[in-house]
């Protein structure tokens, strides 16, 4: 799981190109390969044979067929792509050989699902590699997802390295059709809780073949493609400022500006009303009541000589219907002193607005900002250190030393802030993310052991009721891009949770094509643990985000090559049947606005049609491109 950056990227470099990546497309070759070292060769006589029939799926789906053609070569852009999401661009028309008829299982035709992704891999094993336990029947490994194939490569060659890797692949037994046992330790349960997988389960949809979407009131458009509905320009400033925070009313579209709030018309994005702030935003809750109403925090004051950093210490709500402060105010510790505490995040649930920070926790009515509770140290030296919010409100409870932190998650009354359960979480964890209040689920990087800055390296699965752990779902930071703040503890992302499951994205990796990356989003079972059957496919070239549940279904984001629009899906959560809800267009300058956009730095809406994408912070203008037009929101919409 790959922590994304804090900040969006400098519009000083190019949108979507990674480090150390052209800017342009390299030269393409005379024409076809013609030998010499990674070219394509012929297999040599009697070696591999005829392509082993794959495996049944491990997720119960048939082998996949391959196309009525073969694909085409992608047309090369004009000018140089705006950004490949890591892949280099394709070669320029016409350096590819002539295709011949297809074959089925040749290269470039989807292969049977490679394990690794989306499975869980035994204990020591390379990512998506299961590894062979014992007692169990073993069969040979099929050639990996993507790879060519011998006796069927529709007319490309097969190079010596590629048979040394399969030769190698056909040597190693592995255990398909009786499932993959994974088993992991546990620092607080000795492992009797841990989640494990014997085989996939699952079962129909509730909507059946055909329903469209399950569960959620999202309606399919009449016509999915999507036009630019309105663009926001980004406010000219001499510094990085924080701008968090969007939300979506029936009638508005409401994003944060500089010490203001805006709100549009979510169609045509004309502005309906703004008022000012004292200061800077600092943190904002996505929670919206029923009568649309959600809180933030904000800073003190604007910045002058003699304090260059205010204070975030005021918490307000904000009528996103009205447009305008509700109410604001600072509260000062239980504990003594009259200095106005600072706050790191705010949440909202029910008619409790709640504020924690690293000097307590604060909690206030929604209405009226009557005070439920104010930050106090306990005798043992605990706070609250942060909530979460939603159907219900839990807190991360901080006790011990710096050095030796002791984390408690607690369900509260949220009118009292009395908790009505305790779970203990593992020593050694410094940082702990509620993911969601109810179902209760948590996560953590235990021990450090995620090593990729995401903050996840396990899930935890809380009877909110009990205080009881259900289960913990260790989760592969090499295999899954699910991602939380490192400190905040409502700010996980690339997730979603609804129908007792977690939707789980999986890494980038190899597709088919022989360019560009894909992934899929995946299922486990939080009252089991185990990785459940179906998964929903990326395709080629594309990426899988979940951004929310709507009902039963998953509302996802299809992250598209450089040269396509991206799009907008709703996943059945239970048959993970994906239906198209928007498809933005492949024009080149909207397809560069789009793609400034990224994942896990922005902020993407759906609703009713509408998409809308939105910086968390903006920058000092470019002083390589000056003229380049930046948006602070791009807004898509369909007919």
């Amino acid at each position: 799981m790959t922590q994304p950056p804090q900040q969006p990227p400098n519009p000083d470099e190019p949108s979507n190109t990674p480090p150390g990546a052209p800017n342009t497309p390299p030269a393409p070759p005379a024409g076809p390969p013609s030998g010499g070292f990674g070219a394509p060769q012929d297999p040599p006589p009697g070696g591999f044979g005829q392509p082993t029939p794959p495996p049944a799926d491990p997720f119960g789906k048939q082998p996949q067929q391959p196309p009525a053609a073969p694909p085409q070569p992608p047309t090369a852009p004009q000018d140089a792509p705006a950004g490949g999401y890591g892949t280099p661009p394709p070669p320029a028309p016409g350096s590819y050989p002539t295709p011949p008829a297809p074959q089925p299982n040749g290269y470039g035709y989807p292969q049977a699902p490679q394990p690794g992704y989306g499975y869980p891999q035994g204990p020591g094993g390379q990512p998506g590699m299961p590894q062979q336990a014992y007692g169990y029947p073993t069969q040979p490994m099929q050639p990996q997802f993507g790879a060519p194939q011998p006796g069927g490569d529709g007319g490309k060659k097969f190079s010596t390295q590629m048979q040394i890797i399969v030769a190698a692949a056909v040597a190693v037994v592995l255990i398909i059709g009786a499932g993959v046992i994974y088993s992991a330790t546990s620092g607080d349960d000795g492992g009797k809780n841990e989640a494990s997988s014997s085989g996939s389960t699952g079962g129909e949809g509730k909507g059946g073949e055909g329903s469209g979407l399950a569960g959620g009131s999202e309606k399919v458009p009449a016509n999915t493609k999507s036009k630019v509905a309105f663009q926001v320009p980004q406010p000219v400033v001499k510094d990085i400022v924080t701008v968090e925070g969007s939300w979506v009313t029936d009638k508005a579209y409401v994003k944060t500006g500089i010490n203001e709030i805006n709100g549009y018309d979510r169609d045509k994005g004309t502005k309906l009303w703004s008022f000012p702030l004292a200061g800077e935003i600092c943190t904002t809750s996505r929670h919206v009541s029923k009568d649309y109403k959600t809180a933030i925090v904000f800073q003190e004051s604007k910045p002058t000589k003699e304090k260059k950093y205010p204070a975030c210490n005021q918490v307000g709500v904000v009528d996103l219907a009205a447009g305008k402060l509700l109410w604001s105010k600072s509260v000062t510790s239980a504990t003594g002193g009259d200095r106005p505490v600072s706050f790191d995040e705010v949440t909202l649930s029910g008619t409790t607005v709640a504020a924690g920070g690293t000097s307590g926790g604060a909690a206030f009515k929604l209405d009226t900002g009557a005070e439920l509770w104010k930050p106090k140290t306990g005798a043992d030296g605990c706070y609250d250190r942060g909530y979460a919010g939603g159907e219900a409100l839990a807190v991360v409870r901080k006790c011990g030393t710096y050095d030796s932190p002791q984390l408690t998650i607690q369900a509260l009354n949220p009118t009292s802030g009395a908790p009505l359960s305790s779970y203990q979480m593992p020593a050694g964890v410094e940082y702990a993310h509620i993911v969601s209040t109810k179902p209760l689920v948590v996560a953590a990087d235990v021990g450090d052991t995620a090593g990729d800055g995401s903050g996840i390296s396990d899930f935890f699965s809380i009877d909110a009721a009990t205080g009881k752990l259900k289960v913990r779902i260790p989760a592969d930071a090499e295999k899954y891009a699910g991602d939380c703040d490192s400190t905040e503890v409502e700010k996980c992302q690339n997730m979603a949770v609804g129908n007792n499951r977690l939707y789980l994205p999986t890494e980038r990796h190899d597709g088919t094509s022989e360019y560009g990356d894909t992934n899929e989003v995946v299922a486990f079972d939080l009252d089991t643990g185990k990785l459940l059957g179906g998964r929903a496919d990326a395709g080629d070239r594309h990426i899988l985000t979940p951004l929310r549940m709507d009902g039963t279904s998953i509302i996802a984001y299809k992250e598209a090559p450089y040269d396509k629009g991206g799009q907008v899906v709703s996943i059945d959560g239970e048959t993970f049947k994906q239906t198209t809800l928007m498809e933005n267009p492949d024009d080149e300058a909207v397809r560069k606005a789009e793609k400034r956009f990224h994942i896990g730095s922005a902020e993407l809406l759906y609703s009713d049609g509408q998409f809308y994408m939105a910086a968390r912070s903006i920058h000092k203008p470019s002083t390589v491109n000056p003229d380049e037009k930046v948006y602070l929101v791009v807004a898509y919409g369909t007919d």
